[in-house]
């Protein structure tokens, strides 16, 4: 049966550590391992980190740069190397590839978030594997995906992928990082969104010297990929070949079992593809309705309301502490809601001095995090 396969490799796997080079005997093999798959039926997306690494190797730059601009600059000249030597290896397998450059914003409006849907499905369809990586070029700080994990499980979800391989440079999750911890546990099968939740993990939140991820953002990818339904497994990035063997059944890696009832496409949008322009705190009795009985928020739970933003954007719902508890669109503006926060529905069209919604977010528009 055909699967829909997404791959995710990171720049500790495609560089060389000393140098940051490029290490193309592991991107000849992601290039084989990928073109086979394709062979075999199935549709593949890759999500391919390296662009500012192999700029800065490019230009002679001895450690990744921190300014933005000088950032997206080294990202321009590595992302045209990148794809250069990505076509020349699937050309010579005859695979043909697309370059897929996203930003947050992308995912943002629902109309660009579908587009971008169509567009990977028409590139499925035509056996076109997707080579996809963040604009870095363009993307401003406050609407960057952060790092290609995140982005990976957002693709993965977005396309309804069977599985999501996070390629990383260890074999597997471990209790600590087990290049400075040598008695460190290693973790084969992570059952449930409740387990992964309460992972005693030390993961370092650094990626290698020339990227950006770590263990924290693998495990936040998890997170989003599984609630999405997606299966998803760390593995290592030397050993691309592997991805075959864990398709076959064997226990490679660490695997994230996908949540049974995956929440809504749209959900999922409201969840993971929206930034957040505010913050409303919330008293119990209104966490307890939307966290376990299922509630849309009311006005009278909100005791504080932060940050600036319209009507139908997203925002955190958090307890008294700042811990985030759901996401949701408003039906009301932040200057409405510092208005009738804390008070009773029936009283806002008083308050406001026109009729609105009864509810602050609608449980359709809400989504527990």
């Amino acid at each position: 049966m055909p699967l829909t396969i997404v791959v995710k490799i990171g720049t500790s796997s495609l560089t060389q550590p000393e140098t940051g080079l490029l290490a193309l005997s592991t991107i000849a093999s992601v290039a084989e391992t990928l073109s086979q798959l394709r062979r075999e039926g199935h549709r593949v997306i890759l999500v391919s980190s390296g662009a500012v690494g192999v700029g800065c190797a490019r230009l002679g730059l001895t450690e990744r740069p921190k300014a933005i601009a000088l950032k997206q600059a080294v990202a321009a000249v590595g992302q045209g190397r990148l794809m250069r030597v990505y076509d020349d290896l699937f050309t010579t397998l005859q695979q043909p590839i697309a370059q897929v450059l996203l930003t947050r914003s992308d995912l943002v409006q629902r109309s660009r978030y579908l587009n971008i849907l169509n567009t990977f499905k028409e590139l499925l369809e035509l056996g076109v594997i997707p080579v996809v990586n963040e604009n870095d070029t363009v993307a401003v700080e406050e609407l960057k995906f952060g790092d290609n994990d995140t982005l990976s499980a957002l693709v993965a979800s977005l396309v309804k992928a069977d599985w999501l391989f996070l390629l990383t440079d260890v074999d597997r999750l471990y209790t600590a990082d087990p290049r400075s911890v040598p008695d460190a546990s290693a973790i084969a099968l992570v059952d449930s969104i409740e387990e992964l939740n309460k992972l005693q993990v030390q993961t370092g939140t650094q990626g290698s010297q020339w990227g950006t991820g770590g263990m924290v953002t693998k495990i936040s990818a998890a997170r989003i990929a599984t609630t999405a339904g997606v299966r998803t497994v760390i593995t290592q990035g030397k050993y691309p070949r592997n991805i075959e063997n864990i398709l076959q059944g064997e226990l490679i890696g660490t695997h994230f079992t996908p949540q049974p009832e995956p929440t809504s496409a749209r959900k999922r949008w409201i969840a993971y593809g929206l930034v957040p322009a505010g913050k409303l705190y919330l008293d119990a009795g209104a966490i307890a309705a939307i966290s376990q009985g299922g509630k849309s928020l009311l006005a009278a739970g909100i005791k504080t309301v932060e940050g600036q933003f319209d009507t139908q954007e997203a925002v955190q719902l958090c307890d008294s502490s700042g811990n985030e508890i759901a996401r949701g669109l408003v039906n009301y503006s932040s200057d409405e809601l510092q208005k009738i926060r804390g008070y009773h529905s029936r009283e806002i069209s008083t308050i406001l001095g026109y009729v609105g919604a009864e509810t602050v977010v609608h449980r359709d528009n809400l989504v527990l995090t």
